[in-house]
């Protein structure tokens, strides 16, 4: 998908443009703190209510999701191809809180009415949309909560984790990490379009307010409730404020790593991502962070970027 969008860019004269026009702001939501402080009340059950939903089956490029030339995908003899895929959006229902959900799966219209999705043109050709199969539009699942959605969490800005944010009613708040919206890129000229439709109608983003933790678990952290039940976390390289989520669950602890790592078995196999990846060093990093992290604390479940 990646590699297929930039071929098209790279036609075009110019620096590249910001991931969308829309407005960003710091967050007034979470509080900045040491990484280390979410292991506090880590094994005691948390409040939260978690459901992950799979909003469709798709496939894309292996190597955009795998690093194929790492020494132990050699060794598998993986080659590049169709890897099968879902896309998710995760529920969280926290007692006083309200619900919020984490990545938006898919728009009603992606399956009704392709042509007036926000992801249409360039954008669904270089995608790949027509091996999407959709099981669970976003629009249609809300439609069925008690609840009304109090904001949504992203773990980044890339099109297949806002391909339902269309369904997300008008002034929810939307909350990403920091360099999200501005970063620049060839890829982008094509991309703020649909970027910018998914957006329409919502509030100024919202980007997570990370304090540097160099000697911390991660490269920062936001308690975002303020109780210890969910953390933003600050796991850069895939995009540059990519974050992953720890949800203190009534069942347990849980990690949505979004594409810190994107497979099964990638994370199994100890191989990071591969060329959807905007700044692959870095990726390593967060991704070795995450994997020692999961190792220390054996009873936190993980739940992938696109695959169960």
């Amino acid at each position: 998908m990646k590699s297929v969008l930039l071929a098209l860019c790279l036609t075009v004269v110019g620096t590249g443009c910001a991931t969308t026009s829309h407005d960003f702001q710091k967050s007034a939501l979470g509080v900045s703190k040491p990484a280390a402080a979410l292991l506090a009340e880590l094994d005691v059950p948390g409040p939260v209510e978690l459901e992950s939903v799979t909003a469709c089956d798709w496939a894309v490029e292996r190597g955009g999701l795998i690093n194929l030339d790492h020494p132990t995908a050699k060794a598998a003899h993986l080659e590049d191809g169709d890897e099968p895929v879902q896309v998710f959006f995760h529920a969280l229902r926290h007692p006083t809180q309200g619900l919020f959900i984490v990545d938006t799966g898919v728009e009603t219209a992606m399956r009704d009415a392709p042509d007036r999705s926000a992801m249409r043109g360039l954008v669904a050709s270089a995608m790949h949309l027509e091996k999407m199969k959709v099981h669970q539009p976003l629009g249609e699942w809300l439609a069925r909560q008690p609840q009304a959605l109090k904001g949504v969490f992203l773990t980044h800005l890339h099109p297949d984790h806002i391909t339902g944010m269309a369904d997300v009613p008008a002034g929810t708040p939307v909350f990403t990490g920091p360099g999200e919206a501005s970063k620049r890129a060839f890829v982008n000229l094509v991309v703020q379009g649909a970027v910018d439709r998914a957006l329409e109608g919502k509030p100024a983003l919202s980007e997570w307010s990370y304090t540097e933790d160099a000697q911390g678990l991660f490269d920062g952290a936001v308690d975002v409730f303020g109780d210890g039940s969910v953390w933003a976390l600050w796991v850069p390289g895939h995009t540059p404020g990519s974050t992953a989520y720890l949800v203190r669950s009534t069942k347990g602890p849980v990690l949505l790593l979004g594409d810190a790592s994107h497979t099964r078995w990638g994370w199994e196999h100890d191989v990071e991502p591969g060329t959807f990846t905007q700044d692959g060093p870095r990726s390593v990093v967060s991704f070795k962070k995450l994997r020692a992290f999961v190792a220390a604390h054996p009873a936190v479940q993980v739940r992938f970027g696109h695959q169960h």
